[in-house]
């Protein structure tokens, strides 16, 4: 499925900002930052960039990776109203990039009774292959 065709699958407006916002954050082949993703996209102002952050994440369209800074990847997700593209993100220590192990799923965990869990992430931390070389 192209980005546009995404886009439309998860109710999400479809304008040339918001497309180019998509191919970037596909393009990247790992989560970014909103600075990174910023300098990728030198003529689309932060809050243009925030805002379609914002409405990709309310349609289930990008992942948000908590951490200093927060990270965005894009989400192949087949739902507009939940994710089924959960998986395992590592983080380097040393070059500091976090990366998706997209074969990796998240492990099923049972929350203890009067929990209701809404959404949870896995983050692995060491060295990154490029790194250990």
């Amino acid at each position: 499925m192209n980005l546009e065709q995404l886009l439309e699958q998860h109710g999400v407006k479809l304008t040339a900002n918001r497309l180019r916002i998509a191919r970037a954050l596909e393009e990247a082949g790992r989560p970014l930052s909103l600075m990174e993703l910023e300098e990728r996209l030198d003529t689309i102002d932060k809050s243009g960039v925030f805002r379609a952050l914002t409405a990709f994440r309310s349609a289930h369209l990008v992942h948000m990776l908590e951490g200093d800074p927060m990270r965005y990847e894009l989400c192949r997700s087949r739902h507009a109203d939940h994710d089924d593209d959960l998986h395992v993100h590592f983080y380097c220590v040393k070059c500091h990039n976090t990366y998706c192990l997209e074969g990796t799923p998240i492990p099923p965990v049972q929350a203890p009774e009067g929990y209701q869990v809404e959404e949870s992430s896995y983050l692995l931390k060491g060295i990154c292959p490029r790194c250990a070389e």
